[in-house]
């Protein structure tokens, strides 16, 4: 059994879905725990919260840290996605860097997740990190995903994340490509 070291029930569900080839226990945690996310990258934030939810679990734990970065606003939002424009919408979000873009050409992106798993039984920790470039779209389009998804075109489609699907983005988001990745490695390890 391993826990999810969220209370972030999307993330919950997309990570089970991402995982469900590897025929393994997942469960949300069961309590939320407090962890500050001051980390200066991905990374940083992925292993701290692995590391105080599997410590106060006494379990095996599985925790990513995620967001979007936007080229020619200097990576911004970057690691402060889930904290930028704190208490507004995604929506609002979205529609304020679209403005903070209107002038720049360039409007790459990516979308960068770090995954950590550890155990605090076996002091076992590692991290795999997943990333899918793309650009952002002139307008916000779609309602599935979550997030930044509805103004996310991956690389190679027309179409935002909040556009392609579910089963779409579980092929291709940074996020599954993360986990994927780290869950080759435990295997490898011998921890799964």
């Amino acid at each position: 059994m391993i826990y999810v070291a969220t209370t972030n029930e999307h993330k919950v569900h997309e990570i089970m879905d991402i995982l469900s080839d590897f025929n393994l226990e997942l469960l949300k945690s069961p309590k939320k725990v407090d962890v500050e996310e001051d980390g200066k990258s991905f990374f940083e934030n992925s292993v701290k919260k692995a590391y105080y939810y599997g410590m106060e679990l006494n379990n095996p734990v599985i925790s990513d840290d995620s967001g979007l970065v936007i080229n020619a606003l200097g990576g911004m939002p970057g690691v402060e996605s889930a904290r930028f424009m704190e208490g507004y919408s995604y929506e609002e979000k979205m529609k304020e860097l679209l403005r903070r873009l209107q002038n720049f050409n360039d409007k790459s992106a990516s979308f960068v997740c770090v995954a950590t798993y550890f155990n605090p039984n076996s002091g076992v920790l590692i991290s795999a990190q997943g990333v899918v470039s793309g650009t952002i779209s002139e307008n916000i389009r779609g309602e599935f995903g979550f997030g930044y998804d509805p103004f996310f075109i991956p690389e190679g489609y027309d179409k935002t994340f909040g556009e392609l699907g579910e089963s779409v983005k579980r092929q291709i988001s940074h996020r599954s490509r993360a986990f994927r990745k780290l869950f080759e490695l435990l295997k490898k390890v011998g921890e799964i």
